[in-house]
């Protein structure tokens, strides 16, 4: 990707030519640590509908709007939004902001916009480091809609907060354009979410969630774009459907290039846990898919220090009372760093997850989606070309693969579907 295309990717200003080449390639940019303030607590009852866990973005731009297209997943009411200036060096001050439903494009259904506010103001100021929820708006939400969430940003300096990898179009324009329904102004498409990283409900019938954390194969990279074909998206499906699951919210909080150990594209998972994963509000249980980015590196990391990081990030979600399944690394010879002492560590980890009893659940999408011929290859129909990350077809094998008991968060769930 060259540079001129990565600072477009981080600026978000995507145009409809560009759009599609852009998308050609992952978003691996090299991130900063996020100021230090505080993640606020999680409103009550509370439960997290749609998630994008956050990285630093390229110069912010004041007297913008945003109109940011996401997909619910549990519904409910009291929807809320969280917005957030966590790598942000200056104040964030968000003039309005508006939730609806989008009809098509950036065009909203008629009579759905309506007016968000923080602690009754109609705008707000977000320090550096610093992440605020709106209040809540009357009504009910329903499961899988298209929500519109606008943001007119007055002010701001230095780095955008954002999510650079969204597979999905979003919108800007110049000037405070939120309150409008219509689409003409919002000229520019965007292929990143802008200081919105997650949205909640009071969700129906008590329900939870599932944070899926992990990297590009998790944030989606070479699905659809615009169809919502992410793996977490199918699984945010087969929970919708489900009779018997009380598991309705899937958080998507995967970064391409994305890291257990070290930081590089976006804080390391271990680094980020806190933000974009356990602060969010409804989660019952932590879904751990990571590692073929620190083993692909070849930066020293062994099995032993790999699993080590594993290990903490189970420690600290047990802490914080939530079960983690585990998934296995999978296969990805045939891409350009793969060698046969990274294939070895991989093998290693991948039985560590599978005997070793520190997660709670296994789901093994190594042998989901391996060729029966060679072992250390994606199956060709579920390889999208580059052999690492799977087509839609693979997306939805894995989702498939899940056990929706598992995610219940019972310490001795069955792994059977």
């Amino acid at each position: 990707m060259s540079g001129a295309v990565r600072a477009a990717v981080r600026h978000g200003l995507i145009g409809v030519l560009t759009l599609a080449t852009i998308l050609l390639a992952p978003a691996h940019v090299p991130s900063a640590r996020a100021s230090t303030a505080a993640v606020p607590p999680p409103p009550a009852k509370a439960v997290v509908t749609w998630a994008a866990s956050a990285d630093r973005m390229g110069e912010a731009a004041g007297d913008r709007s945003y109109r940011l297209i996401v997909r619910t997943s549990v519904g409910g009411t009291g929807l809320r939004v969280r917005v957030s200036n966590a790598f942000g060096e200056g104040p964030l001050v968000i003039g309005s902001a508006y939730a609806g439903l989008r009809e098509s494009g950036a065009r909203l259904r008629p009579g759905s916009n309506r007016k968000l506010r923080f602690d009754g103001a109609g705008s707000v100021t977000l320090a550096p480091g610093e992440i605020r929820y709106s209040d809540p708006l009357p009504g009910r939400v329903a499961p899988m809609s298209d929500l519109a969430v606008s943001l007119y940003v007055r002010e701001t300096a230095g780095p955008a907060t954002g999510h650079g990898m969204a597979l999905a179009t979003s919108y800007a324009t110049s000037g405070d354009r939120t309150a409008q329904e219509r689409d003409e102004a919002y000229t520019e498409r965007l292929g990143s979410w802008f200081h919105l990283d997650a949205v909640t409900v009071d969700a129906d019938h008590g329900a939870g969630a599932v944070v899926t954390l992990g990297d590009s194969i998790t944030d989606g990279w070479q699905s659809t774009t615009d169809k919502n074909l992410r793996w977490p998206d199918f699984l945010a499906r087969r929970l919708g459907a489900s009779a018997d699951s009380t598991v309705k919210g899937v958080a998507n909080a995967g970064i391409s290039g994305n890291k257990v150990l070290a930081d590089g594209a976006a804080q390391s998972a271990l680094g980020r846990l806190d933000r974009d994963v356990l602060s969010l509000p409804g989660v019952r249980t932590v879904f751990l898919f990571e590692g073929v980015n620190d083993i692909k590196a070849h930066t020293g990391v062994t099995a032993a220090s790999l699993t080590a990081g594993y290990r903490e990030i189970v420690d600290r979600s047990h802490a914080a009372g939530l079960c983690v399944v585990g998934a296995t690394v999978m296969p990805f010879k045939g891409w350009s760093e793969w060698d046969a002492e990274g294939e070895a560590v991989r093998a290693e980890v991948n039985e560590w997850i599978r005997t070793s009893g520190v997660v709670d659940a296994v789901v093994d999408f190594d042998k989901v989606v391996r060729s029966p011929y060679d072992a250390e290859r994606l199956l060709p129909t579920f390889d999208n070309g580059d052999h690492l990350h799977p087509n839609d077809k693979g997306m939805q094998a894995m989702a498939d693969a899940v056990s929706l008991k598992a995610l219940e968060c019972g310490r001795e769930a069955s792994l059977t579907r």
